[in-house]
């Protein structure tokens, strides 16, 4: 297969390899004449940070399940930890012999704009994003080159959708955050749940979150600096409501429910403040199936009274603690960025995301479930992300937009294809 033949490549959701066509694509104003999906470009997918312990599981999973002629490479500032992953690679699949190593850091601008002008997409790693991710987000929107992350940092999010949404809408590249566990199967299962409702009425969605998983050490360091910063995150959250465009003829919103007993799922409801529902939210303003009206809070679901109590008091020790630069760094230490369980350990790890949907006289349970959420299902879901944005036949959308909203059935066919669960559980 030809790098032309292997650009033009979409992945289907049974793994056949088939020809893109462009005739279905609409133009918009506000996309760019020549971006990465016109022209020819030395690779598909660049994912940047493989050394990582996530990065390292998704560049396990390109290698067993990217399609044929998929030009991918690898990326990170240490060449000789980028070899040794490809020799890992290689002794189970040995074309990975031959993957391509690309050196950028993230403290180095013109090797990240050089990294973002050779991919059609990049997905990175590199985190805490508030620290290490704004020049390439700055980089990927300049080329028009299409952005993925883990972040679950609010801050994050909202000062990049400053910076960078209406040029990245200029040159057509569509800037991705958290397209791990958070917020993907949540953004989707929301979507999911509101496909089973009826059309054009107020919807209601409540989701309950339960997970039996341990997190990262990356993951553990951008929570404590998100909470020593909330006043820094509430001040970009203002930034961008001044300059982000509501639908004039509906209204979507998320706010925190109160800890309540949840007959629905036969557990205890506690306010559950992560970035998924303001995902939810922006795909629910962006997408007209979601109503006229609609609403949605997000909880964590708890079986026992004293395990609630014991969540919501734990989670306030925490939050007091991030404020003392001591004390944070003591917690830091704990578990360092890079650090995760074994494969054992993992194997064991599992979540389940259910959902409550209610409208025009319909109630539906639905429920989406899968493996260890903190590494293995986080790195499936990037990488079927990166490829579902490389190779698929998606919605002709720029700029900071969410999983539902660029990729949507596409994305959520390919992660039920790999083993995620999308189920109605009831309908009343």
């Amino acid at each position: 297969m030809t790098s032309q033949d292997a650009r033009n490549t979409r992945h289907s959701t049974d793994n056949n390899v088939s020809q893109d066509s462009d005739d279905n694509r609409d133009t918009q104003d506000s996309r760019a004449t020549q971006g990465p999906r016109d022209r020819e470009l030395p690779y598909d997918i660049v994912l940047f940070g493989a050394a990582s312990f996530v990065g390292a599981l998704t560049a396990e999973y390109l290698a067993a399940h990217a399609p044929e002629g998929v030009r991918w490479a690898v990326a990170g500032r240490d060449t000789a930890k980028l070899e040794r992953l490809r020799e890992r690679l290689a002794a189970d699949r040995p074309a990975c012999a031959g993957l391509p190593l690309l050196r950028a850091d993230a403290g180095d601008p013109a090797s990240l704009r050089e990294l973002a002008a050779s991919a059609r997409v990049v997905a990175t790693t590199v985190g805490p994003y508030l620290t290490y991710g704004q020049e390439l987000v700055a980089a990927c929107a300049e080329a028009g080159t299409d952005y993925l992350d883990l972040s679950g940092e609010p801050e994050f999010v909202d000062r990049m959708y400053v910076r960078h949404d209406a040029r990245a809408r200029e040159t057509g590249a569509r800037l991705l955050h958290a397209a791990g566990f958070d917020s993907v199967p949540h953004d989707l299962g929301v979507r999911y749940t509101v496909h089973q409702l009826p059309e054009d009425v107020p919807l209601r969605v409540d989701g309950f979150v339960r997970v039996h998983a341990r997190f990262s050490g990356g993951t553990f360091s951008s929570a404590l600096q998100q909470l020593a910063r909330g006043r820094h995150m509430l001040a970009a959250a203002r930034e961008r409501r001044h300059l982000e465009p509501r639908p004039a003829d509906r209204t979507a919103y998320a706010p925190p429910g109160a800890p309540r007993y949840a007959g629905e799922v036969g557990a205890w409801a506690l306010p559950l403040p992560t970035i998924d529902p303001q995902v939810v939210e922006r795909s629910a303003r962006e997408l007209p199936r979601y109503g006229p009206d609609f609403r949605y809070r997000h909880y964590a679901a708890v079986r026992s009274l004293p395990a609630a109590v014991g969540g919501v008091a734990a989670a306030g020790a925490l939050l007091a603690a991030a404020q003392l630069p001591p004390a944070r760094r003591l917690l830091s230490g704990l578990v360092k960025p890079g650090e995760g369980p074994d494969a054992a350990r993992r194997a064991e790890s599992w979540f389940s995301l259910r959902y409550v949907g209610e409208g025009g006289g319909r109630r539906v349970y639905t429920e989406v479930t899968g493996g260890d959420p903190g590494y293995g299902e986080t790195a499936k879901i990037f990488a079927e992300a990166a490829l579902c944005l490389a190779l698929d036949d998606l919605p002709e959308t720029a700029g900071q937009v969410t999983s539902a909203v660029a990729m949507g059935e596409a994305l959520t066919a390919r992660l039920t294809a790999a083993g995620i669960g999308f189920r109605v559980a009831a309908v009343r």
